[in-house]
């Protein structure tokens, strides 16, 4: 073999062929798996921010909702109901059942666009307006005269008709002659309707002549109401209104605030009066900066005394303008004088009982207000009994107002 000259200079030992040079990449494969991750996850956020689904992919269904035609054996899903949910999302669809003839039926629906959630009465009557959570109205309780009862979008609320007010008509009987005569205490007990166990203490072992005051809230007070005035006592509604430290202490839902216009609490009014019929007025529920501001009082003072009923005003702010607003309205009026168990044992509730009397016994009225506590039920109790033998009368709310109306 010849040798070339390149050959006879080449070092020893380094004949090897030459290595082909490899293909470099610019990133290693854990960088190029960071890569993938980072467009999953900006895929997905895409997804969630432009596919309008704010319930966050949450199983739905859609419900379709139609009068039933009087000749379907049964109703049909429409097309154009209310969607739970938006397109392209798994679905089910449903038919609700017909509710019964006067059966009300409360369903949540949900905006699939926006996530709203709406409660929607059906059957029994109108649905509930859309974009107000409402629950059913009551029915008509029983002994209501339907002839002071005017229709509302919450449901049935009071109204003078053919010269008949309902302060008037669903006053507690009494012995008005005699109390005219004679030093009278009336007793208000509030914060019934929520807790059935307490208001029916309330409602059993208490005298007739003593009022009940009913909150707008509870499961069904309306039932609670009729059963007390089954009893014979008279009963008043507590309307929710806005105290000093609202909301960190807040009456409750549909409270009436300084901060809303007058419309605006005239509607919450409405939706507290549709709650429970046979009430003879109304009353504060908590309030105190409520009831002190002129504007925001004056105008449920005026809707009260026009539809018929009497507003008491539990003493509790001394800055409340209830008193002038009233008399202004030449409405009947109360407001009460001692609260009986701010300090809630018996030694305390006894001593209140004794001021109340000798209230009484000074100006010949005394109104006492007082909660369900079972202390208090049981010292009222006990005290009303033997009332009358030291010559002074217990009477119905109503009875006093009048009384004070016309001394």
């Amino acid at each position: 073999m010849t040798e070339t000259a390149d050959d006879l200079s080449a070092p020893l030992g380094q004949d090897k062929p030459r290595r082909k040079r490899r293909l470099r990449l610019p990133f290693t494969a854990m960088q190029l798996l960071a890569v993938l991750l980072g467009l999953f996850l900006l895929t997905f956020a895409g997804f969630a921010i432009f596919n309008k689904d704010p319930l966050g992919g949450e199983p739905m269904t859609r419900l379709a909702i139609r009068a039933p035609d009087a000749t379907d054996e049964k109703p049909a899903a429409s097309g154009h109901g209310s969607e739970s949910k938006p397109e392209g999302k798994h679905e089910t669809k449903e038919t609700p059942k017909q509710a019964a003839p006067g059966e009300q039926k409360t369903i949540t629906m949900i905006d699939g666009s926006t996530g709203a959630r709406h409660d929607v009465v059906i059957g029994g009557g109108d649905a509930a307006d859309k974009g107000e959570a409402a629950s059913a109205a009551p029915s008509v309780m029983a002994g209501i005269n339907p002839k002071l009862l005017e229709k509302s979008r919450y449901g049935m609320i009071p109204v003078v008709a053919d010269g008949l007010k309902p302060f008037n008509v669903y006053a507690a009987d009494a012995d008005r002659a005699k109390a005219a005569k004679m030093p009278v205490v009336a007793i208000v007990i509030g914060g019934l309707g929520v807790g059935a166990a307490k208001t029916t203490d309330a409602i059993m072992k208490l005298p007739p002549a003593v009022t009940l005051a009913f909150t707008p809230y509870g499961a069904d007070p309306g039932k609670l109401a009729e059963r007390a005035r089954a009893q014979r006592h008279e009963i008043f509604l507590q309307i929710p209104m806005e105290p000093y430290d609202f909301p960190d202490n807040d009456p409750g839902p549909q409270t009436l605030l300084t901060s809303l216009s007058p419309d605006q609490n005239m509607d919450r009014l409405y939706w507290h009066l549709s709650r429970m019929q046979g009430y003879a007025g109304l009353t504060n529920f908590m309030g105190a900066r409520f009831i002190a501001t002129e504007p925001a009082m004056q105008p449920i003072i005026r809707e009260a005394a026009k539809r018929g009923l009497g507003f008491f005003d539990d003493g509790s702010s001394p800055r409340s303008i209830a008193p002038q607003a009233a008399a202004n309205q030449a409405m009947p009026f109360g407001k009460g004088d001692i609260a009986i168990d701010v300090v809630p044992t018996p030694t305390e509730i006894d001593r209140a009982l004794n001021k109340l009397e000798s209230t009484a016994r000074e100006r010949g009225i005394a109104v006492g207000t007082a909660s369900a506590l079972p202390v208090s039920i049981e010292r009222i109790g006990a005290w009303t009994k033997t009332l009358g033998d030291r010559g002074i009368l217990l009477v119905p709310l109503t009875t006093a107002m009048l009384k004070s109306k016309s001394s």
